[in-house]
């Protein structure tokens, strides 16, 4: 079984992500559907229970603004290293819709980005497959404070520093 990083820890990946084009019946155990198989079906996926949707990046999250509170998580896929429009989403979903579960960076995700993608609220991470989790995870203490606030900090340091 893969490995992620969840909440700064390594563990074990027991969720099955389905392709984009996935069709016909659901594997055993907990999956992530895409988007549009979720909009398909989601009478049958919410009664099911161990059902997570993923994004891709040109999905926006406004597209499960009702769904938020049937949804333990959402995943959101980054194809590229360079596209950072999930970025945006995550802050999206825990900001503007204040999603409270597990928010998980799916694709091209690599060690530099974990930092930042924390930063805006993602909270698990499957790293690339050519990669190390272990190694990885380095990566969400690649600095000691910040200056801006984020997800993670909502107040700036010129604040915290004058209290």
């Amino acid at each position: 079984m893969a490995k992620l990083i969840k909440d700064k820890a390594i563990i074990e990946n027991s969720w099955t992500t389905l392709a984009a084009d996935f069709e016909g019946e659901l594997p055993a155990g907990s999956v992530i559907v895409p988007l549009t198989y979720w909009q398909n079906n989601r009478e049958a996926l919410v009664a099911r229970g161990n059902v997570a949707v993923w994004l891709d990046s040109d999905q926006a999250p406004e597209e499960l603004q009702g769904d938020l509170d049937s949804l333990v998580m959402i995943a959101i896929n980054f194809p590229k290293f360079a596209d950072g429009r999930g970025y945006s989403y995550a802050r999206l979903l825990r900001e503007r819709f204040h999603f409270k579960g597990e928010l998980r960076a799916i694709g091209d995700v690599l060690q530099d980005q974990l930092f930042y993608m924390s930063r805006v609220g993602f909270n698990a991470f499957e790293v690339r497959a050519d990669r190390s989790p272990e190694e990885a995870l380095e990566g969400l203490n690649d600095f000691s404070d910040v200056y801006q606030a984020a997800c993670d900090q909502p107040t700036p340091l010129f604040i915290r520093r004058a209290g």
